[in-house]
């Protein structure tokens, strides 16, 4: 490779060494200083060229957003703002941009503008760094379970089953719409389809993951899911990753442990590996927060509420005992809340787990055992409490900013309460024979989790829209890119 990447020059201390750069104009001023980034850095360098003795036709085709490529001597840099710089002997053009029609330039624009070129966002420094800190999360998940002996198991996208309950799921079809084949009862003939049978896209990875825990001990999953969910708001997407560790012989207990240490040990690492990104992101926050009434500015800047994170044990909560704080609460009491929190039983919304989280603990909490009608088939039921209440051992890990993070539970091992609870919910047991065969065949105390990805890297970059730390977000009506 002929070039040098521009973050290794910009730590380079090889003055007067000739160097070659390639990558994108950010900005040309004076039609002497050009900004040029490549991508390894949020930072640009600058390469100095003479314009004197700069043919005219050369000086107009050097615009924003074209690629060049700079050949030149590494010079300590005179102006403020950089240390070093390239004093250009050779500019040649790779590709042209015609500044009339290229949407990016040199000015501040609106994440909301961004999202409708999501396809050239990548070239502006904030999802450059955004990008940069998924990659690193990225990464660490696969290191932080392989430092632990779990195997990453692939789970099908295609699915014939709901692990979920929920019913929200994309058909997957060859079958001509304007040719339904049906049934004598007028229902849609899928033996005519693909698989010979109904099938989605997967809600999670769960279900086929149980079936590789219990033969390898512990294992994860990591891709994407899909939720057919007409939900237009800053938290949901209709694609999104999910991590999903199944681990053998580990309680209610252990699963909260895991989790915990997986959330400290990627943001962890995302703070080490992606020092400038973050600082750029905590900046770009600060600046952002000072058009709010101060009440509404963040107590921690992002770097501080990181590390806050890493630095206190997060809060175990029963479900039960969150009921009373929130019943007794002052947007409870003063009628504030949305949803009122009247009885034992309320499902939990996202503004009473904020409460929760940023008002009452002030830091994450892990809230467990809810009731059984409120969660999904498979969680393992607690005895009945003296009250006569049915809970289930199950674990939801709520962040500042957030809400749910994680969502998890104790699985139920045994048959017959799982066949049971599977009838009361309308599962039938004939189509989920394979999961089954898992209780029937040597069944044991299992557990596991899902974390929304785009959810841990909105927290870690401090965006407050799930559709800008995704490089293509999928949401209702659009499918843009």
């Amino acid at each position: 490779m002929e070039h040098t990447r521009i973050k290794e020059l910009l730590k380079s201390e090889e003055f007067g060494k000739e160097v070659i750069i390639k990558g994108w104009v950010r900005t040309f001023r004076n039609n002497q200083f050009i900004a040029i980034n490549d991508g390894s850095t949020i930072n640009n360098i600058q390469a100095v060229i003479d314009f004197e003795h700069t043919p005219d036709e050369l000086l107009k085709r050097i615009t924003t957003g074209s690629a060049l490529r700079v050949k030149g001597t590494l010079v300590a840099s005179l102006g403020k703002g950089q240390r070093v710089e390239v004093k250009a002997t050779e500019v040649s053009v790779i590709g042209d941009s015609d500044p009339e029609k290229f949407p990016l330039q040199p000015k501040k624009h609106s994440l909301e503008f961004l999202r409708e070129i999501a396809h050239l966002r990548f070239r502006t420094g904030t999802f450059n760094a955004i990008f940069k800190v998924r990659n690193a999360l990225s990464f660490a998940v696969h290191q932080f379970f392989n430092e632990r002996d779990f195997v990453y198991m692939h789970t099908p996208i295609i699915t014939g089953s709901d692990a979920e309950g929920a019913g929200e799921m994309f058909r997957v079809t060859t079958i001509d719409l304007n040719n339904i084949p049906r049934t004598e009862q007028g229902e849609i003939d899928f033996k005519e389809d693909f698989f010979g049978k109904s099938t989605n896209l997967t809600v999670s990875g769960q279900l086929e993951g149980e079936l590789a825990a219990l033969a390898f001990g512990n294992i994860y999953t990591f891709g994407p899911t899909f939720r057919a969910e007409n939900s237009n708001t800053t938290r949901h997407l209709a694609e999104f990753w999910m991590i999903e560790p199944e681990m053998a012989f580990y309680e209610l207990e252990d699963n909260m442990d895991l989790a915990e240490a997986l959330l400290k040990y990627v943001i962890r690492y995302a703070l080490e590996a992606c020092p400038e990104e973050i600082e750029f992101l905590k900046n770009r926050l600060l600046e952002e927060e000072k058009s709010k009434p101060q009440q509404e500015r963040s107590e921690l800047n992002l770097i501080e509420k990181l590390n806050f994170v890493l630095e206190h044990d997060f809060e175990r909560v029963t479900y039960t005992e969150a009921i009373h704080i929130l019943k007794a609460s002052k947007p409870n009491q003063k009628k504030q809340f949305k949803y009122l929190i009247e009885e034992w039983g309320a499902d939990l919304q996202s503004e009473h787990e904020r409460y929760l989280v940023e008002k009452h603990f002030k830091k994450p909490v892990i809230l467990t055992d809810y009731p059984r009608e409120i969660k999904s088939f498979y969680m393992k039921q607690n005895p009945v409490d003296t009250e006569g209440r049915q809970t289930v051992r199950a674990m939801d890990i709520l962040f500042p900013g957030i809400g749910e993070m994680v969502g998890g539970s104790q699985r139920e091992e045994n048959l017959e309460k799982l066949l049971t609870r599977m009838d009361e919910v309308g599962i039938p047991a004939e189509e989920m024979d394979w999961f089954l065969d898992t209780r029937r065949f040597g069944s044991v105390p299992h557990s596991g989790f899902g974390v929304g990805f785009e959810r841990l890297v909105l927290f870690t970059t401090g965006m407050t829209n799930i559709r800008d730390v995704i490089p293509f977000p999928r949401t209702p009506k659009n499918a843009e890119f």
